[in-house]
């Protein structure tokens, strides 16, 4: 069974071919990916309307380029997957526009699929995959979830974030700190020539007693700081106070994850999104983990961020756990706001 799968929810173009033959997991066949990163940094952030119109120019060229690294032909698609949601409504309906026509054209089954189903199952794609069951920290754009996972499909919710997730602490800090576009990395990078004790920043909801987050307050915190600094933020006090920004938000990150494993008994962390690319925080998680007995998986550093293998991959383990909502009418919707519990079996 091979599955196409389109991704275009944001600011990144990917397609991908899987083989969801048989029982195993799926094998990935091919992939392309297109960033739009240097469209986007002359305005600070993803402009949609411009998201948009570069997902119509890419993705039948990244398709194209996918089929001929497979070497197989449109023809040996057995089952097209988009993505379906959440993410920008008008990037969405790129890529499901596109999807459900060439499903028609091909006369084959379409699947809308859960972005962050495609960033929690990503891990299986690695090298040493995870098994089932497992505690997923999903550190994604604007989600910070963390999931009971025992089955594909059987997800429960254990916390999430009440505001700011931590990638948007991440970007919005970024940008307090006058850092280009996109922030994220960007403050990672400073960081890493700074001291994360120079100031004393929140760690919001540590003891809250819960397994939720908020990443607000931090970021109050940062533009504070970054007032009272003033001129004198240059240098060595930036990167000071990009260092302690990446150390509040991972601690947060770290702790949560350990009650939540301490919670469910589980002895597997599974962490996905772009955030789990982050090098602080794979470093303290191995550690913490370790003293703890737990084994945790990350998937291909460039599987974390947003792709089109993520979503054949889901596409494909439905299919094999018989959960396919697969479907020949050609009519489609998007849902730019949408619940992974809303995908619970």
């Amino acid at each position: 069974m091979i599955v196409l799968g389109i991704e275009s929810s944001c600011d990144e173009t990917g397609v991908a071919l899987v083989d969801a033959s048989g029982s195993q997991v799926p094998v990935l066949l091919a992939q392309a990916l297109y960033s739009q990163i240097d469209m986007h940094q002359a305005y600070g952030g993803v402009v949609p309307e411009l998201a948009s119109r570069d997902h119509i120019r890419r993705v039948l060229p990244l398709t194209q380029e996918v089929m001929a690294q497979a070497q197989c032909s449109l023809a040996q698609v057995d089952v097209v997957a988009y993505t379906r949601g959440p993410g920008l409504a008008g990037a969405l309906l790129v890529g499901a526009g596109v999807a459900c026509s060439l499903a028609a054209a091909l006369g084959k089954p379409v699947m809308g699929v859960h972005h962050l189903e495609g960033h929690l199952l990503s891990p299986f794609l690695s090298a040493d995959p995870p098994e089932f069951a497992f505690v997923a920290l999903l550190v994604s754009g604007g989600h910070t979830q963390l999931m009971r996972v025992d089955r594909v499909g059987r997800y429960e919710l254990l916390g999430e974030t009440i505001d700011d997730a931590a990638g948007e602490a991440f970007d919005k800090s970024a940008k307090l700190l006058g850092l280009p576009y996109p922030g994220g990395p960007a403050l990672a990078r400073l960081a890493g020539q700074g001291d994360a004790q120079a100031f004393k920043l929140p760690r919001p909801l540590l003891h809250s007693g819960d397994l939720d987050f908020s990443f607000s307050g931090l970021k109050t915190a940062v533009l504070t700081q970054a007032k009272k600094l003033g001129e004198a933020m240059e240098g060595q006090a930036r990167a000071d106070l990009a260092a302690s920004t990446q150390a509040a938000i991972v601690e947060v990150l770290v702790k949560k994850s350990l009650k939540a494993l301490e919670q469910t008994g589980l002895q597997r962390l599974v962490v996905a999104g772009g955030v789990g690319a982050n090098t602080l925080l794979r470093e303290q998680l191995n550690a913490a983990c370790k003293k703890k007995g737990v084994r945790v998986y990350y998937p291909e550093l460039h599987l974390c961020t947003d792709n089109g293998a993520m979503i054949a991959l889901a596409a494909g383990m439905r299919i094999q756990a018989g959960l396919a909502p697969m479907r020949r009418g050609y009519a489609f919707d998007v849902k730019p706001r949408w619940s992974l519990a809303e995908m619970t079996m």
